[in-house]
């Protein structure tokens, strides 16, 4: 008698096998693979196998956007963030819970999966930095501290008082914020800087290894900076433009010129604009290919509308007079972040534009903006879902890291 055989059997050998096939891919295919993949994709890919896995350490895909890292309002409720990716645009992302701690800080600086975090309730250690995905935090010295003649003590939330002290006259004291904070950092050596301002009073900094904050000379009345590849773009109220050299242990100063000081008032003549419209902050960005721009944010009360002015002010090592300039190319510029990126047709972002947030007290989820430099028309990020109400106390960009990611 003739032994039956089960019509399905080859289908599961053949998938049995095909299995096989796929962990023993070679590791220089599956680089090319994971080369090739968005962050979220990388991500799932990698837990495939542990072949698999084992190959995603060793490679780094060619193309990173950046997400948006939405914080929740009440952390009574909610511990945890949600991630919202330009390339899945009706898919949101949720962290694991980060603990009451984190809750209560307020995000103020992003490079990488790293976030510069305020600790309103507690002084010492009130600025930390923290990796979002890994936890690993990094604690900064206490601001509380003398910086030159400067003492710095907290006083409410996220508001410090200065005292100023001089030998000749008696000390003044004066509440400020914190001014333009950013920092850098390495993901393998942890070697990480991290720059702020104390108000319009002075710049200071701290590196791997400092005890305290250092003070950067010749840099009063601070209204915004960029840091990038070791050089700090500093720009002040009055309109001195300088470059600093932060490659090693004292900041070098290696630029500096005159730009027409800013004023953020009413009906004062901006150019080809009309006087109804107001200046309501100047920002620095650093593009791609190292160009600094200065960026007008302006504010049309009657129509509630927005624009902005962007000039070339430096490239290539030369000042070059102010130059409006009307496109960005291939690029779009993250305004809060002071940089531009360039951009491919499936990531999500779209060329020549500025995204930015409406009030830059309350980056929220219903306040990041797309300004189009073509048509020069202001639409919001994403008509995000109501339930997202709860998210609303802050938002950022950062740019997802592919090293040592737990999912």
């Amino acid at each position: 008698m003739e032994e039956k055989q089960n019509p399905n059997s080859h289908k599961r050998l053949r998938q049995l096998e095909t299995s096989n096939y796929w962990s023993e891919l070679p590791l220089d295919l599956l680089n090319l693979v994971f080369q090739r993949l968005s962050f979220a994709n990388f991500q799932r890919a990698k837990s495939v196998c542990s072949s698999w896995h084992s190959a995603s350490r060793q490679s780094v895909p060619k193309s990173q956007i950046h997400w948006l890292i939405l914080f929740p309002e009440n952390i009574n409720k909610e511990k945890s963030c949600k991630l919202f990716n330009p390339e899945e645009k009706d898919k949101l992302y949720k962290t694991q819970d980060l603990g009451l701690e984190f809750g209560r800080s307020l995000c103020i600086a992003t490079y990488g999966s790293w976030l510069l975090m305020q600790d309103s309730k507690y002084t010492d250690n009130s600025l930390y930095i923290v990796n979002l995905f890994t936890r690993e935090r990094i604690n900064l010295p206490p601001v509380e501290s003398q910086i030159g003649m400067v003492n710095v003590e907290i006083i409410w939330n996220t508001m410090y008082l200065f005292r100023i002290s001089n030998m000749k006259t008696e000390s003044t004291s004066k509440v400020m914020h914190i001014q333009s904070p950013m920092f850098w950092i390495d993901e393998n050596t942890k070697d990480y800087i991290v720059i702020w301002g104390l108000g319009f009073r002075c710049v200071v900094s701290a590196k791997k290894g400092d005890t305290s904050w250092y003070q950067l000379p010749e840099t009063l009345t601070c209204l915004d900076m960029v840091y990038k590849d070791r050089k700090l773009y500093f720009l002040s109220l009055f309109g001195s433009f300088k470059i600093f050299n932060l490659s090693g242990d004292i900041a070098q100063q290696t630029f500096q010129c005159g730009l027409k000081p800013e004023i953020f008032q009413l009906g004062k003549e901006l150019g080809q604009l009309s006087s109804s419209w107001c200046v309501i902050d100047t920002k620095l960005v650093v593009t791609v290919t190292g160009i600094v721009l200065k960026v007008k944010k302006l504010w049309r009360k009657r129509s509630r509308t927005w624009s902005f002015q962007v000039f070339k002010i430096y490239a290539s090592g030369l000042l070059k007079e102010p130059e409006l300039i009307k496109s960005l190319g291939d690029e779009s510029m993250l305004l809060d972040q002071g940089i531009t990126v360039l951009v491919n047709d499936t990531d999500g972002f779209i060329r020549n534009c500025i995204y930015f947030s409406g009030n830059d007290h309350e980056k929220n989820t219903n306040n990041i903006f797309i300004f189009n430099l073509n048509t020069q028309k202001t639409e919001p990020l994403h008509k995000f879902d109501r339930s997202l109400a709860q998210f609303s106390r802050a938002a950022q960009w950062f740019l997802p890291s592919f090293t040592h990611t737990r999912c």
